[in-house]
């Protein structure tokens, strides 16, 4: 009995001994985030028309329609647009009603027929004559313009490289402003990208009759950078 209570002192005598673990202390840091921006002049453009025509039968309205719509498309053709560079993206065929006035109920008083085509020029230059083209053809809706670049990739990553530098020099301002030193980076992550968004600023276009303004397109992209600082 003595000697099991000699052994048990010697353990926890023993075990008192032994230094305990030394925590290693979470490390400091410093997170930063930083934003790029390129911007560039667009070099694709697309654009909404076509035509809306009323008859009294849908019929009429249809052949009418018909007919205007084949002087627009041949126009495209005639500056060089692809097929697959033009898209129909509304067809609709619609009565159109009296508004039933001295107590009479609303009737068809004719037939009112949509057609909108998509289209993608590749010369931005072409726009105005485009439109001009357009217009003398039959066309009688114009629902947008929107200028884009078709090959964004190498903006994204000019982009990317700015927001690096903005978030490095921001950080080196905060450590020097704090008295501490950056080390290594920890990590970092990307935050947010903005695909090309119209940037308007004027701009001559080469336009036969209608003045345009296709300014820039912007790209960005955001980061947030974690250091080490000591």
């Amino acid at each position: 009995m003595k000697a099991a209570v000699l052994a048990a002192l010697a353990l926890i005598l023993t075990a008192s001994l032994i230094p305990a673990q030394a925590q290693t202390p979470a490390a400091r840091t410093l997170t930063m985030s930083g934003q790029g921006e390129v911007r560039a002049a667009p070099d694709s453009v697309n654009l909404s028309a076509g035509v809306t025509s009323q008859g009294v039968t849908a019929a009429a309205a249809l052949a009418t329609n018909t007919t205007r719509m084949q002087g627009v498309f041949a126009a495209l053709k005639k500056l060089g647009v692809a097929d697959k560079d033009m898209q129909t993206s509304n067809f609709s065929v619609s009565p159109l009603m009296s508004d039933g006035g001295n107590n009479q109920a609303p009737r068809v008083t004719g037939y009112q027929v949509n057609n909108q085509v998509r289209v993608r020029l590749d010369d931005v230059s072409k726009l105005g004559a485009a439109l001009d083209a357009l217009v003398t053809a039959g066309a009688n809706q114009m629902n947008g313009v929107d200028f884009t670049i078709k090959e964004p990739a190498p903006l994204l990553t000019q982009a990317r490289g700015n927001a690096v530098a903005d978030a490095k020099a921001k950080a080196e301002t905060y450590a020097k402003a704090a008295g501490v030193n950056l080390g290594p980076i920890l990590s970092i992550s990307e935050n947010e990208i903005s695909s090309p968004r119209p940037m308007y600023a004027p701009m001559a276009m080469m336009a036969k009759a209608v003045p345009m303004a296709a300014g820039e397109e912007s790209v960005t992209a955001q980061v947030s950078i974690v250091w080490e600082i000591h």
